[in-house]
């Protein structure tokens, strides 16, 4: 991350009174509608405290804003107060961040998801709020589907088949653009996310499994592995290797794939007034493996505040109203963001706003999470280990067996011995 990027980060988009008691810098993410929603919020509570917020923009790429949030922290900065966070990043950082346990009040806390609860607190320390949780889904076009006598694939091998089928038929009809199948592909952590999702719907592990065993050299992994491998230039363009979020939705909003593997952000932004797609688009779970399970990768978002905070006190009451149930309804409603607070998938509002949130809420709640809390400080090199390996097999550098093997021996070096 150069000084010029960090540099323009921090002189990004300042609102609120000029003579406010306190001026807050929040970081937050820049996927789909995320700074805009966080801009409307702080707004909110600018507005009704008194105080000014300033908005530091980020990379869209999850890999790239912890560079930019671990080079800012190394160095003990005071410049960001707030930081929104991976779910896997509060073990990676939490020497870096206050205890929220000192500053609010434990029946707020203890009013989300008890699991996300457990993620965010490191040696006793409450490190980050939770702010919004995620989990992969399999997006499909409705109207596709019907037109073509085709049901809602519960399998990956109905799924090959079925968008194989649709995509050859509309491009028979002149539709030369469509595509059966479009992911996240890119080397970087969305990547470990899907390809995680790959391994645990066809029984094949957790890269890393809780008590620290790597176990992701196994045959079943190397199958998975080598039917997505089986996607790129099939179903799926190649182009999908260069996919992060933003450009799998891309390609299906503007209705030139049957199907979708996205978070639920992409829920209302399909379906906004201007999208090509609106009304035709169906949201189910993600398919498994012949034998195996239907599975979702956990992603979510947290709030959490700079140990090097000057303005602590402000920074933590901003946090509080982020994550309280009245701005996690909103977000819900207007970006499709999945509440951390149960009584929200209760809500009819909410419900109206996105219709699967009922439906699938076991699927949010038992979604797989990636090994971060067996790996701890080592996750990113973990992570950063497997999506090159898995992209490797992608791309067709290497066959998935030996790419395993070899991802194996590194894993195994950087455990050190029989602990993380």
């Amino acid at each position: 991350m150069t000084a010029r990027l960090l540099a323009a980060a921090l002189a990004a988009l300042t609102w609120g009174a000029a003579e406010a008691r306190t001026s807050v810098t929040i970081a937050c993410g820049s996927v789909g509608i995320e700074a805009q929603l966080c801009r409307e919020g702080a707004d909110a509570w600018a507005e009704r405290t008194g105080n000014a917020v300033s908005f530091v923009s980020t990379p869209p790429s999850a890999t790239d804003r912890l560079a930019l949030f671990q080079q800012l922290l190394a160095a003990r900065s005071g410049d960001i107060d707030v930081f929104q966070v991976d779910v896997v990043w509060p073990g990676m950082l939490a020497e870096h961040l206050a205890d929220l346990s000192r500053h609010i009040d434990r029946t707020i806390v203890e009013a989300h998801f008890p699991a996300l609860v457990a993620n965010n607190t490191v040696n006793g320390r409450l490190v980050a709020m939770p702010w919004f949780t995620n989990a992969g889904l399999l997006y499909y076009r409705r109207d596709l589907l019907e037109r073509h006598g085709r049901t809602v694939p519960t399998t990956w091998a109905e799924l090959e088949e079925t968008a194989q089928a649709i995509m050859q038929a509309e491009r028979a009809a002149g539709r030369d653009r469509m595509w059966g199948f479009v992911f996240q592909a890119r080397a970087y952590e969305g990547l470990t996310v899907n390809a995680l999702e790959w391994l645990d719907s066809h029984g094949g592990g957790r890269i890393v499994e809780a008590d620290g065993r790597i176990t992701v050299d196994n045959p079943r992994a190397a199958a998975a592995l080598a039917r997505a491998a089986g996607w790129i230039g099939t179903v799926a363009p190649r182009g999908v290797l260069t996919y992060a979020e933003e450009e799998a939705r891309g390609v299906f909003q503007t209705g030139d794939a049957v199907f979708m593997r996205n978070w639920p952000y992409a829920w209302p932004l399909a379906n906004a007034a201007d999208s090509p797609v609106r009304g035709k688009v169906g949201v189910t779970v993600l398919p498994k493996a012949d034998g195996g399970r239907h599975t979702a990768g956990l992603g979510g978002e947290m709030l959490a505040v700079s140990r090097y905070s000057t303005r602590t006190e402000a920074a933590v009451d901003l946090v509080r109203f982020l994550t309280s149930a009245e701005e996690q309804k909103r977000r819900a409603i207007e970006g499709g963001f999945n509440p951390t607070l149960p009584p929200l998938y209760e809500d009819a509002e909410v419900l109206a706003a996105n219709p699967f949130f009922g439906a699938l809420r076991d699927v949010f709640t038992a979604a797989v999470a990636r090994p971060s809390n067996a790996t701890g400080a080592r996750y990113n090199q973990v992570s950063a280990a497997f999506y090159n390996a898995v992209h490797a097999v992608l791309s067709g550098q290497m066959q998935a067996g030996p790419a395993l093997a070899r991802l194996e021996r590194t894993l195994t070096r950087l455990r050190r011995g029989d602990r993380w």
